[in-house]
């Protein structure tokens, strides 16, 4: 029998996952290198969907200690209707799902609490796990990275469209459009990006929300009427994104999607 492969790595959450990578990846904080490695892997503990970086203790350019760290509670969502419970992005690095040891990291005067853990895993046991958010930098080859170390199982796609698009919001239009640029993520539901010219802008309120995704970049938002961060832009996004740049998408999940007039769905997501 066919297997789907969605399926098949969603049936691997609740496993502690590893992939090594080829680049040279670094750690920084406060002007300090704490890691520097060309044999880094991205770790996977069980029921986190976001990888994080690990490093040989060989590799590390600072001392670990064992961590005093306060217990934090976990955050699952589902991903997906009728899908495994996985831990929501924003729960913290000191939630872990596997057996180890939360450390202390120092090197040249500064102290990062809590900001590495070791896995109690014959496969892993000599690396430490580093806190992505605990660092001020980090680095693939030359190049910065943000939000998070990507996946290299995950892609997104932008396609122009030719289908109408009109967004509804309690029954008003908001936006109506023949030039949709439509965003395929893996794992996540098709998002619209909208011309500018064909959103009814008035109706749109900035709000001082900023989100970063590590795919995309740095988004901004606005509000529609009494529906807080219901639209985002991306400005300037990395280059996985290029092809959305100024384009606005709204959240289709709190908002009547019309696909060539045929009322979409909403999609049951951590975002409903």
């Amino acid at each position: 029998m066919a297997a789907r492969m969605g399926a098949r790595f969603t049936g691997d959450l609740a496993e502690l996952r590893y992939e090594p990578v080829a680049k040279r990846v670094r750690a920084v904080a406060s002007g300090r290198t704490f890691a520097d490695s060309r044999r880094a892997v991205l770790v996977w503990e069980p029921k986190r969907v976001v990888p994080s970086y690990a490093f040989p203790l060989a590799d590390l350019r600072a001392t670990p200690a064992p961590a005093d760290t306060a217990a934090a509670p976990e955050h699952p969502v589902r991903p997906a209707e009728g899908g495994p419970p996985v831990l929501d992005p924003r729960t913290a690095f000191a939630v872990h799902t596997c057996a180890g040891e939360p450390l202390t990291l120092a090197a040249d005067g500064v102290t990062l609490p809590g900001a590495g853990f070791r896995p109690a895993d014959p496969d892993l046991g000599e690396h430490v796990v580093l806190d992505f958010a605990a660092f001020d930098e980090w680095l693939e080859e030359a190049e910065p990275i943000v939000g998070h170390p990507r996946d290299p199982f995950s892609r997104i796609d932008v396609r122009r469209g030719d289908s109408r698009v009109r967004i509804e919001v309690d029954g008003v239009v908001v936006a109506d459009s023949a030039a949709p640029r439509m965003l395929f993520e893996t794992g996540i539901t098709t998002r619209y990006y909208l011309p500018r010219e064909d959103v009814r802008m008035e109706l749109l309120t900035p709000s001082g929300t900023r989100t970063t995704c590590a795919y995309k970049g740095h988004a901004s938002y606005w509000s529609v009427g009494a529906h807080p961060d219901l639209a985002w832009t991306y400005d300037e996004p990395l280059s996985d994104a290029r092809d959305v740049a100024g384009y606005i998408a709204f959240l289709t999940e709190r908002v009547d999607v019309f696909l060539d007039g045929e009322r979409q769905p909403r999609p049951v997501t951590p975002w409903s």
